[in-house]
């Protein structure tokens, strides 16, 4: 007779245990079968039970954690973003002040001249004309009439 190995032996051994075992499994089958019915029921009663829970859960955190959860987040958001740079503001204001002395500055220096013309003209006579009116002045320079 030729020697076995220790494998076969083992193959033989667990045959035999598998054949003895078999009438066992056969009579558990239908209880495994009503006890995963049962387990399928009583999973499905619940997260029957647990859905309201976990939505009134859902609202009251939404109604009571979220608005302080997003007013720390925004405030955390507030004080990490970099300081933006600030508006040069001065040189609307600036460039107004410079107009208007621009201005005023080319309205003094036209009055004076004005001023000047006609201190001018008021010291030399005035031509009279046939009709009684005053006339030009002689001076090429000026061109403007004389009123009184």
């Amino acid at each position: 007779m030729p020697r076995k190995n220790r494998s076969d032996a083992i193959k033989d051994g667990a045959q035999k245990a598998m054949a003895s075992l078999r009438p066992a499994a056969e009579r558990a089958k239908p209880w495994a079968k009503n006890t995963g019915a049962a387990a399928r029921r009583s999973m499905l009663r619940t997260r029957a039970w647990a859905a309201p829970q976990v939505e009134r859960t859902g609202k009251a955190l939404q109604d009571s954690v979220a608005p302080k959860v997003s007013s720390m987040l925004s405030s955390a958001a507030e004080r990490i973003d970099p300081a933006r740079p600030r508006h040069r503001r001065w040189k609307t204001p600036f460039g107004l002040a410079t107009l208007t002395a621009a201005g005023g500055a080319v309205a003094a220096f036209l009055r004076s001249k004005k001023k000047a013309n006609a201190q001018t003209s008021a010291a030399e006579p005035a031509q009279q004309t046939g009709n009684g009116q005053a006339g030009f002045t002689s001076d090429p320079n000026v061109n403007t009439e004389v009123r009184d």
